[in-house]
């Protein structure tokens, strides 16, 4: 809903991992009480990823923003979150849902690996470390016969 039926986005604190149980809560006082005519929707920005865990791929829904529920209502007291933020915030997560989940983990410790790009492309080594923040991997590699560590991308190695 927007501005124009005098819905305005607000922001509600919660404790970090209890923000769905007061979407529940929520949501079920809109069903059994009168409050459908103040709060129009109860939003938790969430994305989908992806973890290997055990070499099976499992969906995980994460929370973009930890502690904090978005609800639409009609009230004048508090202020209300700009719409614009409301559009960016609300943008994020319908692209994020448009794009196919991310892998958070898509290689691990000591995984054979072969460089595919870069200036050792064609080398394999084994995997010492994996950052998944910055999407980059430690690999030991056999340069003239001395093991070479090197910190490549995700995207510059593939699966051996």
């Amino acid at each position: 809903m927007s501005e124009a039926t005098g819905f305005k986005w607000y922001v509600l604190r919660a404790f970090s991992g209890k923000e769905s149980k007061i979407k529940e809560y929520i949501d079920a006082e809109i069903k059994n009480s009168d409050l459908g005519q103040f709060v129009s929707q109860v939003v938790i920005p969430t994305e989908k990823k992806i973890i290997i865990r055990n070499g099976k791929h499992i969906t995980k829904e994460i929370n973009l923003m930890p502690g904090y529920v978005l609800i639409e209502e009609k009230n004048n007291v508090p202020t209300p979150v700009r719409m614009a933020e409301v559009n960016r915030i609300l943008g994020v997560v319908d692209e994020m849902q448009e794009v196919e989940a991310d892998l958070l983990t898509p290689y691990l410790k000591d995984e054979s690996v072969k460089v595919i790009s870069g200036p050792f492309n064609g080398f394999t080594g084994i995997i010492e470390e994996v950052n998944n923040e910055k999407k980059k991997l430690k690999v030991m590699v056999l340069v003239f016969g001395r093991k070479t560590p090197l910190e490549l991308a995700f995207n510059q190695v593939e699966r051996e």
